[in-house]
């Protein structure tokens, strides 16, 4: 399956997932860690979408566009759960990787500052998770590499529209917020982190 990452992703990300990253990802022994991490942030993400449906309903356009965005997550949170039966993988508890919380910290507090943030972030967030799947694909196995490559088309879709929400929504240009989170993204990316997560840094 050829299929490549959409260029405006890798112009908006100002790093490329890390290499020492690629490598705990090649591991067999972590195919597990890799397959439950990405069903808790395919639920994570379709929690936040809820939730800013459900805190700002007068949006009639972000209350569409993430209400379907909550349903293929849900989605893709089901296809992970089924590979992860087939390969007798047990949903465990594992905690999260620093990624969204480095992230989260520098929302701003009031309305509606807070949630061009959130927005902005779910941005990052997606667009990171479609560059991750991409960078991955080569290094699993067929079953895996065909999935993710899947994947790229929405999780591409759910970035775009989780920016142009912000764009729409915001009393003033956003490209400086973007910038600034921009600049947070790659730290955390770049952060080593002790853990192997989806989302982790560049693991030591």
């Amino acid at each position: 399956m050829t299929i490549q990452l959409l260029p405006e992703i890798e112009q908006f990300l100002l790093c490329p997932t890390p290499d020492s990253w690629l490598e705990q990802a090649k591991q067999k022994e972590n195919e597990a860690i890799l397959l439950i991490d990405h069903a808790n942030c395919e639920k994570k993400a379709a929690f936040t979408a809820l939730n800013l449906i459900v805190r700002y309903t007068e949006f009639e356009d972000l209350q569409y566009k993430l209400s379907r965005l909550a349903r293929e997550e849900l989605r893709h949170f089901e296809q992970v759960a089924a590979i992860m039966k087939k390969r007798n993988i047990e949903y465990v508890f594992l905690e999260a990787a620093q990624y969204a919380q480095r992230l989260r910290k520098h929302l701003r507090k009031p309305d509606p500052e807070r949630m061009i943030d959130i927005l902005i972030i779910g941005a990052f967030i997606e667009a990171r998770s479609c560059e991750r799947f991409y960078r991955v694909a080569p290094y699993v196995d067929d079953e895996l590499a065909k999935f993710y490559l899947s994947l790229l088309k929405s999780e591409g879709r759910h970035y775009q529209d989780y920016l142009k929400l912000a764009e729409k929504y915001s009393p003033e240009p956003i490209d400086e917020r973007v910038a600034f989170f921009a600049e947070i993204e790659k730290q955390a990316i770049l952060t080593p982190d002790n853990t192997f997560r989806f989302h982790s840094g560049a693991v030591i």
